[in-house]
């Protein structure tokens, strides 16, 4: 199979689908691997690592898409690469679709395999390869919290973790997912008073048993949302439905309940996020000012540590990368019922259920050839 790792092209991505050793894993079953020049680079990669363990390196991005069977990216295709996807190539990268219904027409239309790194489950039930990337953002978005609570970024001049004498900041993490783990585990080693918000029982009782003393569990109801947001300096929004887009846990009444100055961090904007005033924003230019509360919607927050996403993030989907090169997705797919959770959109129908719901579209289950 022809496999093409194009240069992310979103602003401020770093990453890169492939690293040298998975294109040495790739090259010695046989495969071909197109990567485009200068594409690890932001990662720390360079074409000669590439070159050296077999790659291809092409300087012209339209011959990996014109050549290539499988497609493998880190984030969305943007409308300039969607033009350059042809009929039944497959497609394998994070997509996100229920927080764009543009995105997910033009990716039905293209007539194109999307295959969602967010969807695909392991034989757990677990989400594989959304989980080292949930990691450095559930992390970064702490330590993005604690900039933008200075004075300086329109925040309300608090030291996260305090000083003696001087109490520390309060967190609010709404999810208490792999996102509001990574968040609490940050946010209480550097003191803060945190407190995680969710609706599984089990989920808060084991969170309790391995937290630090500064971290309290409290369920997750509308009511207990409104009486925390008052308290709050910063909001980690860290809510996953996978494939759908996130509830709106804080609209934009609430604000008026919070200080001025106050954060929000909504980590799940990819998938809508769960502040009814969150948008997308990026790296060059990531927050804005609603009613006081300071937002930040970056919604590639892990492409700002390229180096530690990239290795982090092909770790996990270079297994399912090999088996997608090898088999074909249809044999894939049928072998691994937790990678054909992924295809979410397959020759002009949308597969996934979530996805089509967010919108109020046409669904077809995708029925697998054995």
């Amino acid at each position: 199979m022809v496999i093409g790792v194009p240069t992310e092209i979103k602003a401020h991505e770093y990453r890169v689908a492939v690293v040298p050793s998975g294109v040495e894993q790739l090259r010695r079953r046989g495969h071909t691997v197109l990567v485009q020049r200068g594409a690890g680079v932001g990662s720390g990669f360079a074409d000669e690592d590439y070159k050296a363990l077999g790659a291809d390196i092409v300087d012209n991005v339209d011959e990996i898409w014109r050549k290539a069977d499988l497609i493998c990216k880190v984030k969305e295709p943007l409308p300039e690469e969607i033009r350059k996807i042809r009929p039944g190539q497959v497609i394998f990268t994070f997509f996100h679709f229920a927080a764009s219904r543009e995105l997910t027409e033009s990716i039905r239309d293209s007539g194109c395999v999307a295959i969602a790194y967010e969807t695909i489950v392991d034989q757990h039930g677990r989400l594989p390869l959304l989980a080292p990337m949930s990691e450095v953002a559930g992390k970064m978005s702490i330590q993005e919290g604690a900039k933008y609570l200075e004075k300086p970024m329109m925040g309300r001049g608090i030291l996260l973790g305090g000083i003696p004498g001087v109490e520390p900041a309060r967190v609010l993490i709404l999810g208490g997912g792999i996102v509001g783990t990574a968040a609490a585990k940050i946010a209480s080693g550097l003191g803060a008073d945190v407190v995680v918000m969710d609706i599984d029982l089990y989920r808060l009782r084991y969170l309790d048993d391995v937290m630090s003393a500064n971290v309290h569990t409290v369920y997750s109801t509308p009511a207990s949302i409104r009486r925390h947001l008052t308290e709050a300096d910063l909001v980690i929004g860290a809510v996953l439905i996978p494939g759908a887009r996130c509830p709106t846990l804080i609209p934009r009444e609430y604000l008026k309940l919070m200080k001025p100055g106050a954060v929000i961090i909504d980590v799940g904007v990819d998938q809508g996020g769960c502040c009814e005033t969150t948008r997308p924003t990026t790296h060059d230019n990531p927050t804005y000012v609603v009613d006081g509360i300071v937002h930040y919607g970056v919604a590639n927050m892990p492409g700002a540590v390229g180096r530690t996403s990239t290795i982090g993030l092909t770790n996990a989907t270079i297994p399912y990368l090999v088996k997608l090169a090898d088999l074909g997705f249809e044999k894939a797919a049928a072998e691994d019922p937790g990678l054909a959770a992924g295809i979410n959109i397959a020759y002009g129908k949308i597969t996934n259920k979530p996805v089509a719901d967010a919108f109020g579209l046409s669904y077809e289950l995708y029925q697998i050839k054995r």
